[in-house]
């Protein structure tokens, strides 16, 4: 039963990735909204939706394990492995604007996220918990995000690369785009019962399913969403999905799950926190040294192979 979950999940993943980039896509070439902040809103929340409610439904059951490990997990495999996916099947060309601005914030998200959870260091308690004030204050930064997106469409700030987007009548952009979460949402949870299921059975610790097994199994739609743009040639659409996930990530489902019932980190520890603030730090530095804010299919290779030697010090560390 489990595999078979985790096979259908995977299926209504794919198809809704893809009715959910045509969608999207088409919209923003309709009311000429910049793709990236289509990118950093729609298809990031929609892809996102997995996380939240694993993440909520973690804490109220309390597993806290699951739910934090999922958003750090997720965000680490978002960075390294999607972003590196992306880039070996077509390089993906990042705009100034995302490279002096999108990308630091979720630099910044990540430092947050170390602070907040860093309570034995920083304040000598007796042990490291994200509380409803942690919470709060995350929920905070999430309205700041917000405001600067939408201030980003307004303002026309933006860089508009439309590419080869296809125009959709506007019933069928609609129904694409909520044909796509449905997809992705219901794929995201059979998809995480069906792995967890067999973790389980196998006596995996709940730390490491929430950074491993959970967190990618969230966030096989941000990969399945991102390769497809990038192959349809929407590459905004592709790294203002993974950025609007990480941001949304941590921000609003962490911040929603600490505001409703405090959260100790458990086997949660500063070197996955540290790990998550180094992932965005290569992502930046790749995009602002090398190749002309391209991340090139060399550094996708890296990521992916520095995603790979995370997770094989977390299971024999585990």
């Amino acid at each position: 039963m489990d595999i078979l979950l985790l096979l259908g999940g995977l299926a209504l993943i794919l198809a809704g990735a893809n009715a959910l980039t045509d969608g999207a896509a088409s919209t923003a070439k309709r009311f000429r909204i910049p793709p990236i902040v289509i990118g950093l809103t729609v298809v990031a929340f929609g892809t996102s939706a997995p996380e939240l409610t694993v993440s909520v439904s973690s804490a109220l059951k309390g597993s806290p394990d699951i739910a934090i490990g999922n958003v750090v997990g997720s965000n680490l495999f978002n960075t390294l492995m999607i972003v590196g996916c992306t880039a070996v099947f077509a390089p993906v060309v990042i705009t100034r604007n995302t490279l002096r601005k999108e990308i630091p914030l979720c630099v910044l998200s990540s430092v947050v996220l170390l602070i907040c959870a860093n309570d034995v260091f920083l304040d000598g308690s007796a042990e490291n918990v994200l509380s409803v004030t942690d919470g709060l204050v995350l929920l905070c930064f999430f309205v700041i995000f917000l405001g600067y997106t939408f201030a980003l469409s307004f303002n026309g700030d933006a860089d508009v690369s439309e590419g080869k987007i296809r125009a959709l009548p506007a019933w069928q952009s609609v129904l694409f785009i909520l044909g796509g979460l449905a997809g992705l949402i219901w794929g995201g949870q059979w998809f995480v019962e069906g792995a967890t299921g067999i973790a389980r059975s196998l006596g995996v610790s709940e730390s490491v399913i929430g950074l491993t097994l959970v967190a990618g199994g969230t966030s096989l739609p941000e990969l399945a969403t991102s390769i497809v743009a990038a192959l349809k040639k929407n590459p905004e659409i592709a790294i203002g999905n993974v950025i609007g996930s990480n941001l949304f990530n941590v921000f609003f489902v962490l911040g929603c799950s600490a505001s409703i019932v405090p959260m100790k980190m458990g086997n949660i520890t500063g070197f996955d926190l540290v790990t998550l603030v180094a992932s965005g730090i290569l992502l930046w530095v790749s995009g602002l040294f090398f190749a002309k804010r391209t991340i090139t299919r060399t550094e996708g290779s890296i990521m992916i192979l520095c995603y790979v030697a995370y997770t094989v010090t977390l299971i024999f560390a585990g």
